[in-house]
This record gives C-alpha cells, sequence and structure tokens, in this order.
C-alpha cells in the first residue's frame, strides 16, 4: 500500500467514475476510469478507493445528489475534507468561454488540457484518455488551485 499523505483526490462523479490523484506540489500522480455497475458497487469501490490512499488530505467531487453523498460519507469515515464543485464552476476557472460553447468542444478541450497536465506531471501517457477521466484531472487541478498547493495554472498547462 503506497503512503500518499496530502494527496488530492479529484472525481467525476457518476457510475463510470474518473479519478486523478494529485500530491501536495500539485503535480498529477495517476488518473483512471472505473465503472460501478450500481450504487452499491460505488458505495463498496469509493471504499475500497480511499482505503487505498492512507493519508489523503482532500476530495474533490463533481457532482451532487445521491452518488455524491456516497463519496462524502465515505471521505468522512477517512476523515478527509470534501469539496463539490459544480462542472460550470471549474471549467469557467480553467477553459476559455469560446472553448466550452458546446458539449463536445469543451469536452474536446478537457481533454486537449487534461493531456498538458499528464505531460507537466511526468504522468504515464495514455494510450487512451476516457472523458470521466480527463474531467477528474481537470476537477483535481481545479483543486489544488483552491486549496493553495499551487498559485496559479502552469505555464505549461496554461491555455
Amino acid at each position: 500500500m503506497e503512503t500518499v499523505v496530502g494527496s488530492l483526490l479529484g472525481v467525476d462523479l457518476g457510475l463510470r467514475t474518473g479519478l486523478a490523484l494529485y500530491n501536495q506540489n500539485g503535480r498529477l500522480r495517476w488518473y483512471r476510469s472505473r465503472h460501478f455497475g450500481s450504487a452499491a458497487q460505488l458505495r463498496r469501490g469509493a471504499r475500497s478507493v480511499l482505503k487505498e490512499l492512507p493519508g489523503l488530505a482532500w476530495l474533490i467531487v463533481e457532482g451532487s445528489g445521491p452518488l455524491a453523498e456516497i463519496w462524502t460519507r465515505e471521505a468522512e469515515r477517512w476523515q478527509v475534507a470534501v469539496r463539490q464543485v459544480r462542472p460550470e464552476e471549474w471549467r469557467e476557472a480553467l477553459l476559455w468561454p469560446r472553448e466550452q460553447r458546446t458539449g463536445a468542444e469543451a469536452k474536446q478541450n478537457a481533454d486537449q488540457l487534461a493531456r498538458q497536465v499528464i505531460e507537466w506531471s511526468g504522468a504515464r501517457r495514455p494510450t487512451s484518455l476516457r472523458h470521466d477521466a480527463a474531467e477528474a484531472i481537470l476537477i483535481g487541478l481545479w483543486g489544488v488551485l483552491q486549496v493553495g498547493w499551487l498559485e496559479n495554472l502552469p505555464v505549461e498547462v496554461r491555455r
């Protein structure tokens, strides 16, 4: 089990969930996509994910409702601070208005920005990058800016 003291986990909420783990210097450590077939499987999966990340400091979740409550309750159990974010909030901070005129444009530009974050962080390059993992990367990036682990977007990641 890897110790991740002071890490932040970005979560793109859904039964198909994107996950992105950042360290305290604001760099992406890993990212992935997991499919949970039901809320019950998501509940077990959230518990498993958080159990594998001892010392996690922050959980940033995009979304609300019953699925967000699953993550929130589990994070509280592990004494992890939680912040929920609306998609519009992180997109406004990270994407230009012209980059999000349509849902397809927003997803394409989020994918490009996520790939820049991967490159800047020195994380493993993807063979393919699912949109939920790309969005989790950006949710996590928004989170590290919010908690003050980065003052600004790195030059290599700026639009």
